[in-house]
């Protein structure tokens, strides 16, 4: 199949696919006699594969560590099994970063409960006065 094909096929676009391959997570297809790319089947599945993975918001890395167990199909799934534990416990801290900037936008909200004109407004006071922290690094991954 062509490249607008497998694109179709797959629900996303051709330059999704040609950056797949560039990063080496798709393999190269065939070229025909007029030079155009032509896919096969397998190339349909690692891409519904590698989508799904970017869906669950993982990273490049941990899809090519799982691509290459799907090309050693005789080895043991428990390093699979680790890896989805380890990219659990990144949601995890997201989730934890998440519930803190949750936590800090509604004290913020509860400054100001009414509408009043700006120069009183809670919330923009309160963005005022807070104190500036220096801005790190989500401890996930997942950014």
């Amino acid at each position: 199949m062509k490249i607008g094909e497998l694109a179709k096929a797959a629900n996303c676009s051709t330059e999704t696919i040609r950056f797949y391959e560039k990063e080496g997570l798709l393999p190269a297809p065939d070229r025909n006699d007029s030079n155009y790319r032509s896919y096969r089947e397998g190339h349909l599945d690692r891409l519904r594969f590698i989508r799904n993975c970017r869906t669950l918001d993982m990273a490049h890395d941990e899809i090519r560590t799982l691509l290459a167990f799907m090309d050693g199909p005789d080895a043991d799934c428990a390093p699979v099994n680790e890896l989805l534990d380890e990219h659990i416990g990144h949601v995890d801290v997201r989730l934890a970063e998440l519930n803190r900037l949750r936590a800090q936008l509604i004290g913020l909200r509860q400054q100001c409960a009414t509408s009043k004109p700006i120069d009183e407004c809670g919330i923009i006071h309160g963005l005022v006065a807070m104190e500036t922290e220096e801005k790190l690094p989500s401890a996930s991954h997942l950014g």
